[in-house]
């Protein structure tokens, strides 16, 4: 067994301690050559040959945000890296959010240079000082093994890209300190875009059709799988925040874990579809057998599809999303003047945590497609439905889509409306252009307008 805790007596060995050709750096002629230096947030580390996004950084600000706010909270921060990489997420650990103490492991011992020397930008300290240690096992053999030493963590971050997040899941809660962090990665963008259905019911216990907000259900797709795991330890989860990334695609959510179970399951439930009107519902365990839609009535259809059970409750905590952005002002990352992506993004998440709004979103395509009209103006048609009473909110995940509490059908009648108005402006604003124009012409009779505008004013129908 190993014994990985900073209060051990030694640290561990790799398989191969003394790697001779698993180097890092690429080489030419037989000769090492050093490897680009990357940089983020100010700190420069290498990559080697390891997988590394550029694209994930966002991902990354957020998790060393939470970290952050989790060791001001508490005085304490211990965090294993289960699938490291290059290292630069321990490292930010270690010097943005001032860890106690970070395990980076990677189960590739080839990547094992490139780690040691991005990570040795920090002192790592001997005996009960040590501030970090690298090992080299799969990620459940590491998680394990810390659970049967007791040796617990404040924030345990398994960006599993590529890998089956669900495989993880319940090792990762065991080891996790009370009331700790989860940060959770999937990639399977198949599955949540329902093309894999009893996959998902395996990994997730999710049933999980074709919608078209698939990319909000890979995120409910995975706290709902979550909750599961937890639910069957004892535990109950509370979702800060859930972010969505394109590339990839990513879905990464920070949990926090608790004793205890989820009250009545009012967050785990089901989410419907209706191809026919467009509407989508959520609904609880005691509400199965009732599901239906208005337009087709109690008997069911073909047209109602049916996912789940999944995570129906914020996707964001707000007050926590509130906390994030004050750091993230504090530290200068925001609040310049200029609104910059991850700005731009924490509010987009403030605004999702209103927990009148339904899961999924609508997309402004969909409803100019029912309403067989052109696409109202995003903040145009958000308006008009606040003015209606609903409750509104872009959506992070799409950038012509919006998240709502408003039925479709509502949504198609307020474009209709709106392309009216904006039909009517149109008429007005040409018939001006055409006065004006024949005006500067001097083709003028005695009242001002000439006997060739009238018919043409008569005929925008003013």
């Amino acid at each position: 067994m190993l014994t990985l805790s900073p209060k051990a007596p030694f640290l561990y060995k790799p398989q191969n301690p003394n790697p001779k050709t698993q180097h890092y750096k690429p080489q030419i002629n037989g000769t090492y050559c050093k490897s680009e230096l990357q940089s983020e947030r100010g700190l420069e580390f290498e990559t080697g040959e390891t997988f590394f996004r550029h694209e994930s950084a966002k991902g990354r600000d957020l998790g060393v945000l939470a970290a952050s706010l989790y060791n001001q909270s508490k005085g304490k921060l211990r965090v294993l890296d289960a699938m490291c990489g290059c290292g630069i997420r321990s490292l930010r650990y270690l010097m943005e959010a001032k860890a106690d103490f970070v395990l980076a492991n990677d189960a590739n011992d080839e990547h094992r240079r490139v780690i040691l020397d991005n990570l040795k930008r920090v002192d790592r300290g001997f005996g009960d000082e040590r501030k970090w240690v690298i090992t080299h096992l799969d990620a459940n053999r590491v998680l394990s093994d810390c659970y049967l030493q007791k040796d617990f963590f404040d924030l345990i971050d398994i960006d599993s890209f590529g890998s089956d997040i669900s495989l993880f899941l319940r090792s990762a809660m065991n080891t996790l300190s009370f009331d700790g962090l989860l940060y959770v990665t999937s990639t399977d963008g198949h599955s949540s875009g329902g093309h894999h259905p009893d996959h998902t019911l395996a990994a997730y216990g999710a049933y999980v059709r074709p919608m078209p907000f698939s990319n909000e259900v890979g995120l409910r797709m995975l706290i709902g799988g979550a909750v599961r795991e937890a639910s069957v330890l004892g535990y109950y989860i509370t979702p800060l925040f859930s972010h969505y990334s394109y590339h990839g695609p990513v879905f990464r959510v920070m949990l926090r874990v608790n004793r205890g179970k989820l009250l009545e399951n009012r967050h785990y439930g089901f989410i419907t579809y209706c191809n026919k009107c467009g509407n989508s519902q959520e609904f609880s365990w005691a509400e199965l057998g009732q599901i239906s839609c208005s337009c087709i009535g109690s008997h069911g259809s073909s047209s109602l599809i049916i996912s789940g059970p999944l995570w129906i409750g914020p996707l964001h905590s707000a007050a926590y999303i509130s906390e994030m952005i004050n750091l993230a002002e504090e530290w200068g990352w925001i609040g310049n003047g200029a609104e910059n992506d991850l700005e731009k993004l924490l509010k987009q998440m403030l605004d999702e945590s209103d927990p009148r709004l339904k899961s999924g979103y609508i997309k402004m395509d969909e409803v100019a497609s029912r309403a067989k009209i052109n696409s109202p103006p995003l903040r145009t048609m958000m308006s008009a439905m606040q003015k209606e009473g609903y409750a509104t909110s872009r959506s992070h995940i799409a950038l012509n889509a919006i998240k709502t509490d408003c039925p479709m059908s509502v949504c198609i009648r307020i474009a209709k409306e709106l392309q009216g108005v904006d039909s009517f402006s149109v008429r007005k604003r040409l018939a001006i252009s055409v006065l004006r124009e024949r005006i500067s012409l001097n083709v003028q009779g005695n009242d001002g307008v000439s006997g060739e505008v009238r018919p043409l004013v008569s005929k925008l129908d003013l």
